[in-house]
């Protein structure tokens, strides 16, 4: 039976491996892909198409070579290696090999990564170039509905990585689960390993650090919450497919973490694993991430000495349209919460970053001079879905968008001057447009 299952698998694999990997004898279904970055490591990943042994080599500029240990790939996990790099020195850019049953793998892209600077006490911040964006669909016909397939325009990927961001921050729906795949390992491994092989995604994945978090289509069925069956099994998936520094607050579940890069600290939460029903009328008010989750995010931004607080949310926060699955529809009692805490603890610069609503804008609130954005983008590859006209009456004239796009923060300039532009572009990287503001600081 055991032998079964593996040649099962194997095969599976070797259906969706990309043209590029079939042609080499030690051969990847996707990946490599660069996971969290810390100044003294970085986390590697890779996915092969059968049982094999594992390894990086990675150099700096000087020439100097490393090698990670060895790790044996296995059917339990999808045969995926996640390797650390942990000889590597603050504010560098290395570049890599994966070798596979000892032979390295000829990629047609780059491998490289880029670890964060050491500044503090020595220098001024440094500028951070931030991609981002949320919904991907990748085609699949035996598991579609039938009709116009719902993905496209997968060189989105393509003009993404041309632009060389020092970072991709995925908003949630980065797989899209199908019915065949909500109540099964099988099923859900199968639909992660489909979408990550895409060819054109893989230079993305390969030159930069790449950080996630889930909403409702890859973590179970559409609009789930808390009470989906599989949310455990869910969580196992989101770590072995992805590599961030961590998965969710000590006994609590779920995916939540946080990390730091130049003076920004990005806050990775979890809409999903602890939220109410949608529809629930009755008890409590409903809640969207839960007392625990909620109870953390407030302290971490208070405890926060960066400048910037990013916080990465599957669904609108400031939208107050209570439609759809905006925070202000699901859990309008935890939005008044959530934004009365930062204008009455007066904490600067917090800005969200939200996905899920198959269109973009840029939403904007300032209260006793405290201003707080929400910079939502989406889609990257799923369908588009237009409201033009709904009233959000927190949106930035002109930063409404229907089609499938991606941006970026790129934060820049001197200690006490920092400077934020929001930039959006399209699935063939042309500029749609461009928002700038500037960094608050304490009044003396």
């Amino acid at each position: 039976m055991k032998q079964k299952k593996i040649t099962s698998l194997l095969i599976c694999l070797l259906a969706i491996s990309p043209l590029w990997a079939q042609d080499s004898a030690p051969a990847l279904v996707s990946g490599p892909m660069v996971g969290y970055t810390e100044m003294r490591e970085a986390m590697l990943w890779v996915q092969t198409n059968g049982p094999a042994d594992v390894y990086f080599e990675y150099s700096d500029t000087v020439g100097v070579t490393y090698r990670t240990p060895v790790f044996s790939t296995r059917s339990p996990e999808a045969f995926i290696a996640h390797l650390v790099a942990d000889q590597v020195q603050p504010g560098k850019t290395y570049t890599y090999d994966v070798y596979v049953n000892g032979e390295k793998v000829a990629l047609p892209y780059p491998t490289r990564f880029k670890t964060p600077p050491l500044w503090q006490f020595r220098t001024d911040p440094p500028a951070m170039h931030i991609a981002a964006g949320s919904c991907v669909y990748v085609n699949d016909p035996r598991y579609d509905r039938p009709g116009k397939p719902y993905g496209g325009e997968y060189e989105i990927f393509e003009a993404l990585a041309k632009m060389q961001p020092d970072m991709m921050l995925w908003l949630g729906d980065n797989i899209y689960y199908r019915e065949a795949d909500w109540y099964s390992r099988t099923g859900m491994i199968h639909r992660n390993t489909h979408t990550r092989a895409i060819k054109e995604m893989q230079p993305l994945l390969a030159t930069t650090a790449n950080y996630a978090i889930w909403d409702d289509h890859d973590y179970g069925p559409n609009d789930s919450d808390k009470t989906y069956r599989d949310k455990v099994r869910a969580r196992e998936m989101f770590a072995l497919f992805w590599g961030n520094p961590s998965y969710g607050l000590p006994g609590e579940g779920g995916i939540t973490t946080t990390f730091e890069w130049g003076d920004a600290q990005f806050f990775l939460t979890d809409d999903r694993y602890f939220r109410d029903a949608n529809n629930r009328k009755t008890g409590e008010p409903r809640k969207m991430l839960g007392d625990s989750q909620m109870d953390w995010l407030k302290n971490a931004l208070v405890g926060s000495i960066n400048t910037f607080k990013i916080v990465c949310v599957g669904g609108q926060v400031l939208n107050p349209v209570p439609d759809f699955e905006t925070m202000a529809a699901i859990s309008p009692t935890e939005r008044q919460e959530l934004m009365d805490f930062i204008f009455a603890e007066g904490i600067q610069n917090v800005i969200f970053l939200t996905g899920d609503r198959h269109h973009s804008e840029m939403s904007f609130i300032e209260k006793d001079g405290i201003k707080v954005y929400d910079f939502t983008i989406s889609p990257l590859t799923s369908g588009v879905a237009n409201y033009p006209d709904e009233a959000n009456a927190l949106r930035v004239p002109g930063s409404y968008v229907g089609v499938r796009n991606f941006g970026f923060i790129d934060i820049s300039g001197p200690r006490l001057a920092r400077k934020v532009a929001f930039t959006l572009y399209d699935s063939k990287g042309k500029n749609l447009w461009k928002y700038e503001v500037n960094a608050q600081y304490p009044k003396k």
